[in-house]
């Protein structure tokens, strides 16, 4: 898939209490978690981004709890990729099993405001700011197939209803 839009950029440890903080977890609703995903560390982030719009981020985004509400809050608000170095391990799964895509590359040279076209497929992240082209390393196929039937609950029941056939 290809998906175009601007970069909110972060930086390292961003952890699941910055994108959505506890104190709002008692309504998991879509609505609050969207009004609420990256509240501590971007308090204008929800006013501001648009949907299509990326997250960006250095080294071990996503980090802290084992929360589904921190990637469900991000793909709530309109974000269709994050893009960091790396990932906290539990989030990389939660992310995939409730559909949102993530992509792990340098992200040194992606700057806050700059417009991106993400291709999901190839890995191919163009910077069409500067002009240039960033290579994220491959998505498994299995984890594509998760967030492209809408998770793991929607692929699931595809399956079921395909009589388990892969």
């Amino acid at each position: 898939m290809i998906f175009k839009g601007k970069v909110f950029k972060f930086g390292d440890n961003i952890d699941t209490d910055a994108i959505i903080p506890a104190r709002y977890l008692n309504d998991s609703s879509d609505e609050n978690l969207k009004k609420h995903c990256m509240e501590d560390a971007d308090p204008a982030f929800s006013s501001n981004i648009s949907k299509g719009d990326f997250i960006v981020a250095g080294n071990n985004f996503g980090c802290g709890s084992s929360r589904e509400h921190a990637p469900r809050a991000i793909k709530v608000s309109g974000v269709p990729v994050v893009i960091a170095k790396s990932f906290a391990r539990i989030f990389y799964r939660n992310s995939f099993n409730i559909g949102l895509f993530i992509l792990e590359a340098n992200t040194d040279d992606i700057n806050n405001g700059d417009m991106l076209e993400v291709n999901t497929d190839s890995g191919e992240i163009k910077n069409l700011t500067k002009n240039n082209v960033i290579n994220a390393k491959p998505i498994p196929e299995f984890m594509s197939e998760l967030v492209n039937a809408g998770g793991l609950m929607e692929y699931a029941r595809k399956r079921v209803k395909e009589g388990g056939r892969r």
